[in-house]
């Protein structure tokens, strides 16, 4: 991203749609929020997790946005902006619709992942075969010597 800030206009541009498309997705990698998160009480309990979803999303924003106006492009966000008495950002609402469809499977690229996992089994189907043969003709003469 440095490098992408520092080159030319197009260079930078490039840098500020990558943060356009990735922005509200990187928010949602953090998991739903605490209140609506399944696992993250037994997850904390068990000690697999020493901060929450909310406050790991809140660690992000609080060092992104710095390194954004660091960079000189802007966060795509126009609720982002410094909350003096919390002493953190906040932040808009993150439009957990489109993480729950990409959860289900309803994703822009799932047709493609997809179709490349048929593949791939459809790739793969020779060895199973070779593998499941080499199975019964061993199978077969396990059973001829115990004879």
């Amino acid at each position: 991203m440095i490098k992408l800030c520092q080159g030319r206009a197009e260079q930078k541009a490039m840098a500020q749609d990558a943060l356009n498309r990735w922005w509200w997705p990187s928010l949602m990698m953090f998991g739903p929020p605490d209140a609506d998160s399944v696992h993250s009480a037994q997850s904390a309990l068990w000690k697999i997790k020493i901060l929450s979803n909310d406050e790991l999303r809140q660690r992000f924003v609080d060092q992104t946005v710095p390194q954004a106006d660091y960079l000189g492009i802007k966060m795509p966000d126009p609720l982002l902006k410094w909350n003096e008495q919390r002493g953190h950002y906040d932040f808009g609402p993150i439009d957990w619709e489109e993480f729950h469809n990409v959860i289900k499977g309803n994703g822009p690229c799932n047709r493609d992942r997809l179709r490349t996992r048929v593949q791939a089994w459809e790739d793969g189907a020779w060895v199973r075969e070779a593998a499941l043969a080499y199975a019964e003709k061993r199978a077969a003469k396990a059973m001829k010597e115990a004879a």
